[in-house]
């Protein structure tokens, strides 16, 4: 009966993930575009000497100023998460943080400049209007994609451990990704269950007629177990009528930017990086030259603040300004990091726990803001200009943590395949872990890092940690 069944192609616009956030960026560009156009005109309008003419953007315009509307995506990098984008709280939230970083930045490059040799009035015209163009796009891209959602009608196939996962994954997206219709499952157990707040509808021989009334457009595959030759032979049925298809894993890393450690079998690792090992290659020389491009811009701010940070440190509580740790490295080997200390100079209190907690009493009340802004880490530099660490990558661990974490949470030393980071994909998706579960998701990060590090992703998260160190997300 399945392989008679034909599915009738529904014609709709759909785009992967990745298109969505070429068409945010484009969308970006196109709105600092208009801004700048209208900054340009009020600012002529303003002068007293020319209109909007060519002898007015000849005389008065700076060259740098039509390179805004490049500008404005950088800043905005942290909103093109897909999820968050259909999101307009956080969306507002993001927004709101990328117009004080151009302020700030501005200012700070106009105060430092000669006086008067830098133009005020328009750039502030074009801020305020890229912002507000801005967000009436990104109003009518959540309208659009709220709209795509609610017809795109998913079951999943498999109700067990997997499909159980992804279940739980899509109720906590908001806005839904797409439209959960249910599970099939053939474990009769499972038949007229909830799985997640969503039903179990029947199992393979059910599947034509489920399609078909329920006017299914995807299926997701969430087999835990070894599948059946009879829902092998319906699946592939409704491969081959035109029904689309998309694995639990691909969608589970789409919709979280994680892996899914507690669903993947024993040898995922040697599978995965079998024909590609991590930061190998082209990559790994560009990624150094980032290192030490950034690391001596660094260098010049730890200059700078070191004083400052070693007085305060001084007069706040005994003890010496840096603060020395032996963690481990890529491969396992241990080096010492330096970060300016931030606790109590006690052995006792260095015992009390292995992991900073929230409220930690070991912290002083200079370390608290140290925290909160990330300046303790500066010392770290260092470390990068050593080679022991890099910019982008996993948090490094002490040997004590990684002994008690590997037993307990699934691959965790695979996040040893590259060099620890300054920052990277989990700091900047989840506070510090304190739970053997929140260190769990914290490896997904890690690994989904792992498995799709590039140049672009590396400067990318860099973008993104600015905007949490204003955000003070610091612990």
């Amino acid at each position: 009966m399945a392989k008679d069944f034909q599915i009738k192609p529904q014609e709709q616009f759909r785009l992967a993930r990745g298109e969505q956030r070429l068409l945010l960026i484009l969308g970006d560009l196109i709105a600092a575009g208009l801004a700048l156009g209208a900054a340009l005109l009020f600012w002529a309008q303003g002068d007293t000497w020319f209109g909007l003419t060519l002898e007015f953007l000849r005389a008065r315009i700076p060259g740098w100023f039509y390179f805004l509307p490049l500008v404005w995506p950088f800043l905005m990098v942290d909103t093109y998460d897909v999820s968050k984008a259909s999101n307009l709280k956080v969306t507002l939230k993001s927004l709101t943080i990328s117009f004080i970083v151009a302020t700030v930045l501005y200012l700070i490059v106009y105060f430092a400049s000669e006086p008067n040799s830098l133009p005020r009035f328009g750039v502030a015209i074009f801020l305020i209007l890229a912002a507000a163009f801005t967000l009436i796009w990104r109003v009518v891209y959540i309208k659009l994609f709220t709209t795509a959602s609610k017809h795109k009608r998913v079951l999943i196939i498999g109700a067990g451990r997997a499909g159980s996962a992804l279940a739980a994954v899509v109720q906590e997206q908001n806005p839904p990704p797409f439209n959960l219709i249910g599970l099939i499952d053939d474990d009769p157990a499972k038949l007229g269950t909830m799985i997640e707040g969503y039903p179990v509808l029947g199992d393979h021989n059910n599947l034509p007629e489920i399609i078909q009334n329920q006017n299914i457009t995807d299926l997701i595959l969430a087999i835990s177990n070894e599948m059946n030759a009879d829902m092998f032979q319906t699946i592939l049925a409704m491969q081959e009528s035109g029904m689309n298809m998309a694995t639990m894993q691909d969608t589970y890393e789409s919709l979280t930017g994680r892996v899914p450690i507690s669903l993947l079998a024993s040898d995922w690792v040697i599978r995965s990086f079998i024909d590609r090992t991590p930061s190998s290659g082209i990559y790994r020389i560009l990624k150094r030259l980032m290192d030490l491009a950034l690391s001596l811009v660094g260098m010049i701010g730890l200059v700078i603040l070191y004083p400052v940070i070693a007085i305060i440190i001084s007069i706040d509580s005994r003890g010496p300004v840096i603060f020395k740790q032996i963690r481990l490295g890529r491969s396992g080997h241990p080096y010492t990091i330096l970060k300016f200390r931030t606790m109590k100079d006690s052995q006792d209190m260095e015992k009390e726990a292995l992991v900073t907690a929230s409220n930690d009493p070991r912290v002083t009340r200079v370390g608290r803001i140290l925290r909160k802004t990330h300046l303790d880490e500066i010392p770290q530099i260092i470390n990068v200009l050593r080679g022991e660490m890099s910019f982008v990558g996993p948090r490094s661990e002490r040997s004590e943590l990684v002994g008690v974490f590997q037993k307990d949470v699934p691959f965790y030393r695979a996040r040893m395949l590259v060099k620890p980071g300054i920052t990277g994909w989990a700091q900047i998706h989840q506070a510090y872990a304190e739970t053997v579960d929140e260190t769990s998701v914290k490896l997904e990060y890690d690994l989904f890092y792992i498995q799709h590090a590039s140049i672009l992703m590396d400067f990318s998260i860099i973008l993104r940690t600015v905007t949490n160190v204003l955000g003070f997300k610091g612990r």
